[in-house]
């Protein structure tokens, strides 16, 4: 069967994924199997750059079809921060729930109790030096007044989803179906069942 590199070594984002793409007849690989490729440096002005330059990457230290996101939280009051920097906002090593009590002292500075924000997912998909399918998933709420819910993981316990109710952490089962990262990995196993017939992957 044809391994299908999948770029993290997040186990949260991978628990995600795995169920998205059921039924794509490849074999997923995280980068867990090849210990030795050290991490590229991210450095991206978006999304879609960042995801782009991680799936060639990997792509070329690994030899296999593989694909990355690049994902993160926007948040309107902050202009748009902390955006590409989501994973390291507030500086190495920092907790989320650090990173939540600095988002919350930042829009306490600018006078508001919450704010539109939202998730972006890029994905790209890559071998042998070309990227061959790009997409990306959107999901837009609010900052919520305080973190809530256990499930999901980085900044879910604070993003309010308004059809639900509920933050994403709170969401349970029903995070995938309305996820930026779901519907970015929804959109990649379409591509890939309906290419399976046209091009060899």
């Amino acid at each position: 069967m044809t391994r299908l590199a999948v770029a993290t070594t997040n186990r949260g984002k991978l628990r995600e994924i795995e169920p998205l793409l059921e039924g794509v007849p490849f074999e997923l690989a995280t980068l867990a199997v090849w210990p030795d490729v050290a991490a590229p440096e991210e450095t991206g002005r978006t999304f879609a750059e960042n995801a782009r330059a991680k799936a060639l990457y990997y792509a070329a230290h690994t030899g296999e079809l593989t694909v990355a996101e690049d994902s993160g939280l926007q948040i309107d009051a902050l202009d748009g921060a902390p955006g590409v920097e989501s994973a390291r906002f507030g500086g190495p090593g920092s907790t989320y729930p650090e990173k939540f009590d600095l988002i919350y002292d930042l829009l306490r500075a600018q006078g508001v109790e919450d704010s539109p924000a939202r998730f972006v997912c890029a994905l790209a998909l890559a071998r042998d030096g070309e990227v061959l399918f790009e997409t990306r998933g959107v999901v837009e709420g609010r900052i919520a007044p305080e973190p809530k819910g256990s499930g999901g993981f980085g900044y879910d316990p604070i993003f309010f989803y308004p059809p639900l109710g509920c933050t994403l952490a709170e969401a349970g089962h029903l995070k995938p179906a309305v996820s930026h990262r779901g519907e970015a990995f929804r959109k990649l196993r379409a591509w890939l069942l309906s290419e399976l017939r046209s091009v060899r992957l």
